[in-house]
């Protein structure tokens, strides 16, 4: 019975000795990386600085009431735009009408003494040139009817002073612009000086605020990155006022994209303070798997690791700054190494 089972044991054993000999030849060679590559370098990147920021003018100019009295009409409302010159509302002093009237009345009785006076002063020279009077008497006549003619014109410069003031009650725009603020209501009653409205003059443009340590650092023509309506929007410095006021120093930005509507708007922004070394790489060489970065570094015979990297924005969406986890000289594989 046992000489009937060698032979067959013998045939079982020889494919297992075969399988254990396939377990344990050694693994293939991995393909090695050839795709593109980045080396990774530190360069100057501007230095960002968070600074306070809103939406602003040029200037303001102001509509202010001239002369006392009731604004009896109010043409405009906050929002509206004017253009220079237009007529915003006007003001009337009811004691301006009885004071023209009154030098109008002193004109024309000053008229009436002036048409007495000529007459007299015909007679007089008629009698004077027939020897009848004596020089002293025309010259007497000629003075009073120069004196009616003087008195004519101060009745009618007066009446035209009140006149002018009364003109004062127009209010008109000082600039072109949006109206910011028209406080006063029609029927109230104002004085001169009170302002009837502000009016928004020039550009709109971004105000920023730099603390005093950032003015020696931020020039004209520094950049600025600010967000609008959800979306990133690149601006230029273009001046910096030469005061500190608070602990502050303003600045002006040129902005596309501006809406003046909403003056004095607070808006987040950025400013570029100088520049400073950092590793900057492609964003697409950094992979994004279940909220951690990593990157796929490639060594010299051309085998690759997954590292993990921390990673910060930067101006160029399509750049992004490494803070750790490689160093200058890493090969850095474009599209996570495949």
């Amino acid at each position: 019975m046992r000489a009937r089972l060698l032979p067959w044991a013998l045939s079982v054993a020889v494919p297992l000795a075969a399988c254990g000999g396939e377990a344990s030849a050694p693994p293939a060679a991995s393909a090695r990386y050839a795709g593109p590559m980045v080396t990774v370098a530190r360069g100057a990147v501007p230095d960002w600085r968070s600074v306070s920021a809103s939406i602003g003018t040029i200037r303001q100019a102001q509509a202010l009431a001239r002369i006392p009295g009731i604004l009896t009409t109010l043409l405009v409302q906050e929002g509206d735009r004017v253009t220079k010159g237009q007529l915003l509302g006007r003001i009337v002093d009811s004691q301006l009408g009885p004071q023209s009237g009154a030098y109008a009345a002193q004109a024309a009785a000053a008229e009436a003494q002036a048409a007495n006076a000529q007459a007299e002063l015909s007679r007089t020279r008629f009698l004077y040139d027939n020897g009848v009077y004596a020089k002293a008497r025309l010259d007497q006549a000629q003075a009073g009817a120069r004196a009616a003619e003087a008195q004519i014109r101060a009745s009618r410069a007066q009446q035209a002073a009140v006149n002018a003031v009364a003109g004062q009650g127009a209010i008109v725009a000082p600039a072109s612009g949006r109206v910011l603020l028209a406080p006063i209501p029609a029927g109230s009653a104002v004085a001169p000086g009170m302002v009837i409205a502000t009016i928004a003059d020039g550009q709109p443009l971004l105000r920023l605020e730099l603390p005093e340590s950032l003015a020696a650092t931020v020039r004209p023509g520094a950049a600025v990155l600010a967000t609008l309506d959800a979306a990133p929007v690149r601006g230029s410095v273009t001046k910096i006022y030469p005061a500190v006021q608070g602990g502050q120093v303003l600045a002006d930005v040129a902005m596309p994209g501006i809406d003046d509507r909403l003056i004095g708007r607070r808006v987040a922004a950025k400013v570029a303070a100088g520049s400073r070394q950092a590793l900057v790489v492609p964003r697409k060489a950094v992979t994004t798997r279940f909220g951690v970065d990593s990157v796929t570094l490639v060594a010299a015979d051309g085998t690759t690791a997954t590292v993990p990297v921390q990673t910060a924005p930067v101006a160029d969406p399509a750049q992004v700054e490494i803070l750790s986890g490689v160093y200058p000289g890493d090969r850095l594989a474009i599209g996570g190494g495949k």
